[in-house]
This record gives C-alpha cells, structure tokens and sequence, in this order.
C-alpha cells in the first residue's frame, strides 16, 4: 500500500484529553477527535491506547476503523498485530523493542502497512527494507519524554532519511513552529499527539498548516 507525502499521522492518546471523569468520556472524546482528523483528511491514525485490555481495544479499533472506511485515511494499530488483524484495520506499527518488521511480513496479508518506530540510524537501515515507513523520534525535546537525554535533532533525522528508501515521519517535539524545519530534512511527514490533541483552533486549520509548510520547504514527493 503506498503512502504518499507529506503524511500526517494521529498518534492517539485518551489520557492527554480533557475530560478524564471516566473511560467512557475520555473514549467519547478520543472518537470525536478521530472524526475530526477523518473527515479534515489526516492519512494515517494510529491508534496507540496501550494500557487497554484486549477487548477494550478491539472495541476501539473497530470503532475507528468503522469511521475511517471508504476514504483516504488509513488505520494502524499500535505493536498489536493480532488486534490489528482481528479488526480489519489496514496495518500495525511497530515499536522498537517489538517483533522485527520482516517477521510480521510473513504474517500478513497483501497490502498489509508494517511501519516501526526508530531512534538511530543504525536500527532505521536495519529494519527500512521491510517497512512500509518508519517513525523517527524523539527529534526534539517533547514534555511528554521528560527523561530523555538524546534527541535526533533535525541533523539526526535527516541522516535517517537520507540512508533509507521509505518514508520517514518525525515524531517528538513537533509542534506546527517545528514542521517547516522537519519538512526541510526531506522527510515524508510528521506523526503526533500534542499536535492534534493539545491545540488551539480546528484540526483541520492544523493540518493544512501542516502542508503549507512541507509545500513552502519546497519538500519533492
């Protein structure tokens, strides 16, 4: 399945939404979020509700997948490839410490979406081949990583992109002050939280800001 740029990715996350009164109303507002990006033309939401049991997030995926059906955004399914395969969701997505992109290959259907998180240059050669895009991070200091010491920094980022023949997306940091800068290092586009979840204004108002951006960087897809 091809991806073409600039790719904007929604990375979920209930627990940053507002209301957190209970599951239910946090779910609520993670679906009405998933709507909004559907409908302003978000390519790719991945669904990454970790702490959720099996059903839970059957439940969701489904969910989402229902919305996304018909049109040009495609669902992927954080590490579990089995919830992802149960739901009919278009792919899974991979984190590092999680099987390796060529063994799930082998389990998949035609078409299936196999992307994997990266954090140096030497895992994103080493899984690229058999990845249908990788998601590189953290680029830049992000608060929801308060521990981390290194960041790939836009230099970083561009050696990934660079030495692999997938799209590469940009995670960490990204808020829209950033994405010029990213669509600079010649990558596909940029996954994220905050960007969706914590802004001002619509959604769609932020991901054609998104585009504007990689457009004015001059990126080539």
């Amino acid at each position: 399945m091809r991806l073409d740029g600039p790719i904007i990715c929604l990375v979920t996350d209930r627990r940053g939404l507002p209301d957190q009164s209970s599951f239910k109303a946090a779910r609520r507002q993670l679906m009405d979020v998933v709507r909004e990006a559907i409908a302003a033309g978000v390519d790719l939401v991945q669904v990454r509700e970790n702490d959720l049991e099996t059903v839970q997030l059957a439940d969701l995926v489904g969910d989402v997948v229902a919305v996304a059906r018909g049109g040009s955004t495609r669902v992927v399914v954080n590490d579990r490839l089995d919830v992802a395969l149960t739901c009919g969701a278009d792919g899974v997505h991979l984190r590092a410490d999680s099987f390796t992109p060529r063994a799930v290959r082998a389990m998949v259907p035609d078409r299936f979406l196999v992307g994997r998180s990266v954090h140096h240059l030497d895992e994103a050669r080493e899984h690229a081949a058999h990845a249908d895009y990788l998601i590189a991070g953290t680029v830049f200091p992000t608060a929801s990583k308060p521990s981390a010491t290194r960041w790939l920094g836009a230099e970083g980022l561009q050696a990934i992109v660079r030495a692999v023949r997938v799209p590469v997306l940009a995670i960490g940091g990204v808020g829209t002050e950033r994405v010029e800068e990213v669509a600079r290092t010649g990558a596909a586009g940029v996954a994220a939280i905050r960007l969706f979840l914590g802004r001002g204004g619509s959604l769609a108002e932020t991901i054609q800001s998104v585009h504007r951006q990689f457009d004015s960087a001059g990126a080539d897809f």
